[in-house]
């Protein structure tokens, strides 16, 4: 049997779950050529060129296909959680939550705004997607795709709706609001991980962090240099005079000063097979100053936490907070918060060989579910790697598996405020590297 039927057997195989939830058979007919397109050869992943590789006479089924509002996707969503955890979910995998935008010309494509792209460095015309991205190790699995809309959207209805935004999704909405929410529908869905990663455009939100401590989960992100901080060994005392609430005994000051006159030692937190992956970090417990508002917009000290600094090669310095265990190794806190920068391995290959970015579409449905089939292309090649390392166990070019994180109780937890339920992670071992797509056959 020659290579490319093999391969078209593995991934109707492997589809078989999710075409099992679609319903009417055309969609069960239409989906695997989709992702067959994706999958294939050729630089772009738009309709009209998927079509053509496809041996199609036109790309109006295809286009009918994604962009139909008359189905509802959200069971291939709930799909693709299932197979992400299956392939790489458990107590040691991390949730990576960030964002990724795609560059756009024209306003009349759905979300579409001036705002920040961080593949550019900066701002331009672009539609922006919260994603989340289930990871162990270095295998990511994206399992989360949502647009974010400025504005310059939500304040217009009439816009909105030709683009068949969905009535709930026009209410304004932060990235932030948007994360936690695919957060509470994915463990819903039974999704199994141990930690959530965020970077600094997550972790400055006082109510991010105050959610996902609301919820119970072990966390790393982001801060700004400027974040208020208060030491380890502050304490509240009794109001005096007019005043009507309890008071620091000292003021708090930011990340960047706290961190200043401390050690910075080196720090490996990887050894691959082309060097070390090191910085330098400093940490220190200290308690995070998102507390009640107290006086002259000041706030009281909220959750005990670690306060991370990076000290990278080029002399740049990087901010963090967690809420891992007070006895975690400095080690053991680079490595996960390291571990966040996997999904941006995933959205590379979301865009640069399946096509995410490449949708021509301006409509709310038709983005989100090229998005998830993109998504379900991504795990499908995850899953193609991960039976080949099982296959021929670790390489010669395999990278060392990383050192475990050190197990140690929970953090101490302020009065009034409730406990944090966490969860140590382990490294998993490494597995061989992602393979191109596949030139599946019809």
């Amino acid at each position: 049997m020659d290579r490319d039927r093999v391969e078209t057997d593995e991934l109707d195989t492997w589809l078989v779950p999710f075409l099992a939830v679609m319903g009417r058979k055309t969609r069960r007919t239409w989906a695997p050529l989709y992702l067959r397109g994706l999958l294939g050869p050729g630089d772009r992943k738009s309709l009209q060129p998927m079509a053509a590789r496809l041996g199609l006479s036109g790309h109006d089924q295809l286009q009918h296909f994604i962009a139909s509002p008359a189905w509802d996707d959200a069971p291939l969503w709930r799909e693709l959680g299932r197979q992400a955890d299956r392939l790489v979910g458990g107590s040691d995998a991390c949730l990576v939550i960030d964002d990724t935008a795609l560059p756009k010309k024209g306003t009349l494509s759905v979300g579409v705004a001036r705002q920040y792209c961080g593949a550019l460095g900066k701002q331009v015309n672009c539609q922006s997607l919260v994603s989340l991205t289930l990871a162990q190790g270095e295998v990511p699995v994206p399992v989360g795709l949502r647009l974010f809309l400025p504005e310059a959207w939500t304040r217009d209805p009439q816009r909105c709706g030709q683009a068949g935004v969905p009535e709930p999704a026009t209410v304004p909405r932060s990235k932030s609001e948007i994360a936690l929410c695919e957060l509470d529908r994915l463990r819903a869905e039974g999704l199994r991980f141990g930690t959530v990663l965020a970077d600094a455009g997550y972790g400055v939100s006082a109510a991010f962090r105050h959610g996902l401590d609301a919820r119970g989960l072990r966390w790393a992100v982001g801060i700004v240099r400027n974040q208020k901080l208060y030491a380890a060994d502050v304490q509240l005392v009794p109001p005096t005079g007019r005043a009507r609430k309890p008071a620091p005994d000292r003021e708090p000051r930011d990340a960047e000063a706290v961190l200043a006159d401390l050690t910075w030692r080196r720090v490996t937190w990887r050894q691959r097979t082309k060097g070390k992956l090191s910085a330098r970090f400093a940490a220190l417990r200290v308690w995070v100053g998102d507390g009640p508002v107290w006086g002259n917009n000041r706030h009281l000290p909220g959750e005990e936490a670690w306060l991370v600094g990076e000290w990278r090669s080029s002399g740049e310095r990087k901010y963090y907070l967690s809420n891992l265990p007070p006895g975690t190794s400095r080690r053991a806190l680079a490595g996960t918060i390291k571990a966040r920068w996997v999904c941006e391995q995933a959205h590379q290959q979301l865009k640069e060989e399946l096509g995410l970015d490449h949708f021509e579409g301006r409509s709310w449905t038709g983005l989100h579910r090229h998005a998830l089939m993109t998504c379900i292309a991504c795990a499908y090649l995850q899953h193609l790697r991960l039976a080949e390392h099982h296959r021929t166990g670790r390489g010669k070019n395999d990278d060392p598996p990383a050192e475990p994180a050190a197990v140690a109780q929970p953090a101490r937890r302020a009065a009034g405020h409730p406990r944090t339920a966490v969860r140590q992670a382990r490294s998993t071992r490494p597995v061989p590297p992602l393979p191109k797509a596949l030139h599946a056959a019809l």
